[in-house]
């Protein structure tokens, strides 16, 4: 939970620490875009900010807990960074509610963003009418990618329904190569599961199931949800063979034709382009069977922590006008594989992907906000440990694994 990460950095820190000088407009970004296409993707705004005289200190991390972990030792020390990767969900807000964000309303207001930006994003980057947070792009989790050459050599096409799924990834692990592409963390094995509970469960009880309603949780619907994802864990490698891998890693065995298939947000396609692949010739994408009527939104924002430090204010403020330009929000989707958070962008040179999940957003009542989105942080890493402690042991029955998601979500 945010609250407890930052709550020993907020009770230690040193209010008297000293600022170190600060020339010009300069900040230090604490992110975790470091796979291919994700480092070149933030190219564009390190170079946007670079190119106006300005000054970029780059501070990568693993992931989004190492992120969390960077933050509160610079609040505990005394020197917050500048700005800092988020994802805008629902528990983002905590971060404003604890008074450790400053607010960047006055330059969302000067530059018109509620005029530009979708209603759901809006909602997720503020707080109390305020908004927090510079929006850089829209994901959508709910996609899935497929090795053309995989899927010819085992004669199928890409699949429509589960059916054809499951068909789909015998065949291809009967023609020798790996049906499903996964790396090793618990957080890819959820993005399954909640294409399931979708298909399982339809839009209302998805909904209600990930704002937390545990009662739903002992549908016999989720027995049959867990059963399907329980089926699926058997065209994947084990966990042995590939904890050490990554998403990335998952999603270059597709384009090379080494796995048939992946359940992958749509940064799967940037990651494929920063690897030379094109869709319609290496891959194919789709949204999973079951969820085509939904886009399962993710939002990537920077948040601006409050520093002690001259000019830094400025600079945020600076830094969040520079992410909503509008060719920059163009630049940094093509490469990352997202859609742009404005709607006053032209939209010419998407592909046939990015063009598919344009019609989605554009079409308001297929918005999805993803589990990941929805849930408050604790409850949301507490689902994605069952789920994929699931998916990884067999010993862990239905039965045991329904238990357990009802026990996270009652805790709320």
């Amino acid at each position: 939970m945010i609250q407890t990460w930052l709550a020993v950095a907020l009770a230690t820190a040193d209010p008297s620490a000293q600022a170190l000088a600060n020339e010009g407009m300069s900040v230090d970004v604490v992110h975790f875009w470091v796979s291919k296409s994700e480092s070149a993707a933030l190219d564009v705004f390190r170079r946007a900010w670079a190119a106006a005289g300005n000054q970029w200190v780059d501070m990568p991390a693993e992931n989004k807990v190492a992120v969390q972990r960077v933050v509160s030792d610079r609040i505990a020390n005394g020197y917050a960074p500048a700005v800092m990767q988020w994802n805008a969900n629902e528990g983002s807000r905590e971060l404003p509610e604890m008074g450790i964000v400053q607010d960047i309303d006055d330059i969302a207001q000067a530059d018109h963003w509620r005029d530009v930006i979708p209603a759901t994003v809006l909602d997720r980057i503020s707080y109390k009418g305020k908004v927090y947070f510079a929006p850089t792009n829209i994901h959508a989790e709910n996609w899935l990618w497929t090795s053309t050459a995989a899927l010819t050599e085992a004669g199928v096409k890409t699949p429509q329904t589960w059916d054809e799924l499951f068909d789909a990834a015998e065949k291809i692990k009967a023609a020798g190569r790996l049906p499903i592409a996964l790396g090793g963390t618990r957080w890819e094995v959820s993005l399954i599961f909640n294409d399931i509970i979708y298909h399982k469960f339809g839009p209302e009880g998805y909904a209600r199931l990930m704002s937390g309603d545990p009662e739903l949780v002992r549908d016999p619907r989720m027995i049959e949800a867990l059963d399907m994802l329980s089926r699926l864990s058997r065209y994947a490698e084990p966990l042995e063979a590939r904890k050490n891998k990554t998403w990335a890693d998952a999603t270059a065995a597709v384009g090379q034709g080494k796995a048939g298939m992946q359940f992958m947000g749509d940064w799967a396609k940037g990651e494929l382009a920063a690897r030379g692949y094109s869709v319609d010739k290496d891959f194919d994408c789709s949204l999973v069977p079951g969820t085509s009527i939904g886009y399962f939104m993710v939002i990537d924002a920077f948040a601006f922590p409050l520093t002690n430090r001259d000019g830094t204010a400025e600079a945020q403020q600076a830094f969040a006008r520079m992410v909503l330009d509008r060719d920059n929000q163009v630049a940094f989707s093509r490469i990352k594989g997202s859609l742009p958070v404005r709607t006053d962008v032209d939209p010419a040179g998407l592909d046939r992907c990015g063009q598919l999940g344009l019609e989605m957003i554009r079409a308001k009542k297929s918005e999805v906000s993803a589990q990941s989105q929805s849930m408050p942080s604790q409850m949301s890493e507490g689902w994605i440990s069952v789920v994929g402690d699931f998916f990884n042991d067999r010993s862990i029955s239905p039965e045991e694994a329904q238990q357990r998601l009802f026990d996270i979500l009652a805790q709320r």
